[in-house]
């Protein structure tokens, strides 16, 4: 398809157009990615109203759950809401078991959603490679919210911060110390704490969960660009649909006050010069994998092992040749 029309077709709202333009971005292919940057730039000026969220959490405390149900009370109030769900893939094949439709089934069916699950590829921080190409996608097509489900918790936040409007972490309640390694990371850089699963016999530990990281959040930090109660932590139950309507009236409300005091703009175009440096980087790293590079590295590095050469000495070598 002629990139023009495909971008047509993606600028109008067509699903089938806008899939076939992700795994267009997503391919490796280098006449792909000649085609997917023509395809880009031909949907520079299309509208970007759609709030992009980051979302991320430890296995098992209910992201599916919590996107399904959140997403299909979106739909109710008249939007449309985009999943880029990132899988993680096998260091060892490469391969990714993409099961959030099969967790998102009724979210799937609906005409006014969209998810899309990508392997991670092991990229570092938990979101495919061109997953930042994919939400400029999404909001093409017309779309009012866009969810970017990360793999893990840990580096993947500070990746999705640098191309979302907020980051949502969800928590289970008595998580002990799960998170004690990246929680420094996580009051940085989160602007809601979502407690899942208050419901039935976890409800009161949910609350005191709530209780703590909302200490936490009031005496680590405040940031510029937050308004006074912000950032915050709140209770949910995304199984029975509690507390949803709250989470996205108080996304509203950050969304609003960032747009007015003009750190909506801001963070956006720190973004796009993220987002400009991070394609400028891979495509360095890119001159590794070429069959001329690769035979290099490995004839220099045949040599340090030999100790023929310093480490330093043969990277040196190898660059002032490149």
């Amino acid at each position: 398809m002629d990139m023009a029309e495909m971008a047509r077709k993606v600028a109008e709202g067509d699903r089938r157009a806008l899939a076939r333009a992700i795994t267009l971005v997503e391919s490796r292919r280098a006449d792909h990615r000649a085609d997917a940057i023509r395809l880009i730039e031909a949907l520079k000026d299309a509208p970007d109203r759609a709030i992009r969220v980051g979302l991320s959490g430890t296995p098992g405390v209910g992201k599916s759950t919590f996107i399904e149900n959140f997403g299909m009370m979106i739909l109710a109030r008249g939007l449309r809401v985009a999943v880029l769900a990132v899988d993680p893939s096998s260091a060892r094949s490469g391969g990714s078991i993409l099961g959030d439709k099969t967790r998102m089934d009724r979210l799937s069916r609906e005409a006014g959603a969209f998810i899309r699950p990508s392997p991670s590829q092991t990229h570092l921080g938990g979101v495919a490679r061109r997953t930042r190409e994919a939400v400029r996608l999404c909001e093409a097509a017309g779309f009012d919210l866009v969810l970017i489900e990360t793999v893990g918790v840990g580096q993947s936040e500070t990746v999705v911060a640098q191309m979302s409007d907020l980051f949502v972490l969800l928590l289970a309640p008595a998580g002990g110390d799960e998170l004690q390694g990246v929680k420094r990371g996580i009051m940085e850089i989160a602007d809601m704490i979502l407690v899942n699963k208050a419901d039935g016999d976890l409800k009161a530990a949910a609350t005191r969960t709530c209780a703590d990281y909302a200490g936490a959040l009031r005496l680590l930090r405040k940031r510029p660009q937050d308004p006074a109660d912000f950032p915050k932590a709140l209770m949910v139950s995304a199984l029975e649909a509690e507390g949803l309507e709250r989470v996205w009236n108080e996304i509203g409300a950050l969304t609003e006050w960032r747009r007015e005091t003009g750190h909506w703009a801001a963070r956006r175009a720190d973004q796009a010069r993220s987002w400009f440096e991070e394609e400028v980087r891979a495509a360095l790293l890119a001159r590794l994998e070429t069959a001329e590079a690769r035979t290099r590295l490995g004839d220099l590095g045949a040599r340090v092992a030999a100790g023929e050469l310093a480490p330093a000495h043969a990277a040196q070598l190898f660059l002032d040749r490149d």
